[in-house]
């Protein structure tokens, strides 16, 4: 599971869809409809939330505004009702992490995605998140 603390639109068209999906596991996870995945360490910063449910909510609302630009029809109504406004702190740290590890599979799997996106030495954050200072997390998997 990756819950991308990267801008969907850099996500490639297979990248896009497994993020989708993979949000909304974590979805039915954090709802508590699931045996499964329940201690993984991408779920942190939305358990430490005062509302993950909303929060992942507004998540999956950012990949599918993006799934939608691009011309894609996913499901929002497997989306939970939320009312989030708000963003949440995550770390420069996290996001350079990501955006290496989103570019080394851009290169492999979409090499004119990755051409378009090699030298942008920084990605914007996905529509949730706030960048503060900071290292990368330590639930991340390295």
């Amino acid at each position: 599971m990756r819950l991308w603390t990267i801008h969907p639109e850099y996500l490639d068209a297979r990248g896009l869809v497994a993020a989708w999906r993979e949000a909304l596991l974590a979805q039915k996870v954090l709802a508590g409809g699931t045996k499964g995945y329940r201690r993984h360490p991408q779920l942190v910063r939305f358990r430490e939330h005062a509302e993950p449910l909303l929060v992942i909510a507004a998540f999956l609302a950012g990949i599918a505004n993006e799934a939608a630009r691009r011309g894609y029809r996913f499901d929002t109504t497997k989306i939970l009702p939320f009312q989030f406004d708000g963003r949440i702190p995550e770390t420069t740290g996290q996001l350079l992490y990501e955006w290496r590890h989103l570019k080394a599979k851009l290169r492999l799997r979409a090499p004119l995605d990755y051409k378009r996106f090699r030298s942008l030495a920084a990605p914007n954050p996905h529509p949730l998140f706030i960048i503060v200072p900071g290292g990368v997390r330590k639930w991340e998997k390295r």
